[in-house]
């Protein structure tokens, strides 16, 4: 466990992005931008500094064989209750870990396999052309819009990446505009209250700070789903 660790300590601090938001102090109500953690970017939402963007030289990382024995990701599907014609957007999809899980459980529907990294969709493209995967769009987001139809997603899955958004008022709303009237969003992050679990605490969330965000974002906390060794399993639905 100690190099997977290592691993998440080290990932987290790459960034990929030419236009990154540590330099982007354009003014905003919505944000404030002080020193903070070196973990962070300098940039502040309702209390909360902004974690930098774990990069594609992760990849290999999000891919790890004991992957499912560290985060129980099969219980996490479970707890989505998926269905054959469901269209789910995973938000941050990285290499496509989740999707290429879920794919086969919405054969009659669609995953949208959504991230800003270039070098992450490319690794999709290439996963879904490999195993002929018929049902997963590939879809290249923006710091501000995961660019997805509007009214089109019955639940939209965000592992891990929520704490990292530069623009988490921005992204939200786009999200939930792409959401059905009663459409889910399962928000995974790993959880703040917890000093056992071995993560940066930029890179974990309480439940009370989402809750807190997703208020504001006019979304609603359903349940939290305790069934995972690490992460909160936040079932945010809109107001």
């Amino acid at each position: 466990m100690k190099k997977v660790v290592h691993a998440i300590f080290l990932f987290a601090f790459l960034l990929t992005l030419n236009q990154g938001v540590a330099q982007d102090k354009t003014q905003n109500s919505n944000y404030i931008f002080k020193t903070g953690d070196p973990n962070g970017i300098g940039k502040w939402y309702m209390g909360r500094e902004i974690a930098h963007v774990m990069g594609y030289q992760g990849m290999q990382w999000l891919d790890r064989p004991d992957r499912e024995e560290e985060e129980n990701t099969s219980t996490l599907l479970k707890n989505m209750v998926i269905d054959s014609k469901d269209v789910i957007a995973d938000i941050g999809a990285g290499s496509g870990y989740h999707v290429f899980k879920m794919a086969p459980m919405t054969q009659h529907g669609l995953i949208y396999a959504v991230d800003i990294q270039d070098e992450m969709l490319a690794e999709i493209d290439r996963r879904k052309e490999e195993g002929g995967f018929k049902n997963v769009l590939v879809i290249k987001g923006s710091e501000k819009n995961v660019n997805l139809p509007e009214n089109s997603v019955d639940k939209v899955l965000l592992v891990d990446v929520y704490h990292e958004f530069n623009y988490p008022v921005e992204v939200i709303a786009s999200i939930k505009k792409a959401l059905r009237p009663d459409g889910k969003m399962f928000l995974i992050e790993y959880r703040g209250e917890d000093d056992t679990v071995p993560i940066k605490t930029l890179h974990k969330m309480t439940e009370a700070q989402a809750v807190k965000e997703m208020r504001a974002a006019g979304m609603k906390l359903e349940r939290n789903i305790d069934n995972l060794p690490w992460q909160h399993c936040m079932v945010f639905v809109k107001k």
